[in-house]
């Protein structure tokens, strides 16, 4: 008792010998014997000390309203909390398609601003490119005269009685490019008035735009404050007349 049996098995072709140790069954048993007597003194432990009965002296709990009040303000507060989540989602979609129709319009403005000064600067190149040309045609005119101008003899040196076809000519000539030279100013002149107007019809416009955008950001913001004070009401009037104690 007390002492191991070893058994030493050998194969014929195993380098090393290996040990079978045989299970102590006494060992075994007094082991089992110590887990079962700690279990049964913890199960006699929890036994020993397991609480009591609670006794408690009777009373009255519970407020001065009845079980049928508690219950009808039980519903309606469940209603108003309905009510209340409903009217946030709604609240929270209009502000939302608010905001989006505020976008949209804020983009549709910037895109039409753009478009209004791509035509003012295609308007402006259209002018300068008129106004180059006339500038090209009246020195190409003023060229030309001067050409005409070499061949013929100068006006000082005869007599307005007694001047010829060449002077006659020459005073033509001379007459035509001043001509030339006043329509060509008159014109300028007239284009110049012409682009000072648009720019201030363009000027005048824009600031019609911007006061109409600002009145109906004003009316929009009226319109939700309004709405918002009808519905505040709405609600104050239901929970005045929906007071505790009353039927529904």
């Amino acid at each position: 008792r007390g002492q191991r049996k070893t058994t030493h098995v050998f194969f014929r072709f195993s380098v090393s010998p290996y040990v079978v140790i045989t299970p102590n069954k006494t060992r075994r048993n007094q082991l089992q014997q110590i887990a079962k007597k700690e279990i049964d003194d913890l199960e006699q432990w929890k036994e020993e000390h397991r609480p009591g009965p609670i006794k408690l002296i009777p009373q009255r709990l519970g407020g001065k309203k009845s079980e049928t009040q508690a219950r009808q303000n039980q519903q309606m507060m469940l209603l108003q909390s309905k009510y209340q989540q409903k009217h946030k989602r709604e609240e929270y979609v209009k502000a939302k398609k608010a905001s989006e129709e505020a976008e949209i319009l804020k983009k549709k403005a910037i895109q039409r601003e753009k478009a209004e000064r791509l035509e003012v600067k295609k308007r402006q190149q259209e002018m300068q490119r008129r106004e180059m040309l006339f500038e090209d045609q009246y020195y190409k005119t003023n060229e030309l005269l001067n050409r005409l101008d070499l061949g013929l003899p100068k006006s000082d040196s005869c007599q307005i009685a007694n001047c010829g076809p060449e002077s006659t000519a020459w005073t033509r000539s001379h007459t035509y490019k001043q001509a030339l030279r006043e329509d060509e100013n008159r014109r300028l002149e007239e284009m110049k008035q012409e682009q000072r107007r648009k720019a201030e019809l363009m000027e005048i416009k824009q600031k019609q735009e911007e006061e109409a955008r600002t009145r109906a950001h004003q009316n929009e913001q009226r319109r939700v404050n309004n709405a918002f004070l009808d519905r505040l009401q709405k609600k104050t009037q239901h929970n005045s007349i929906c007071q505790p104690g009353c039927s529904g």
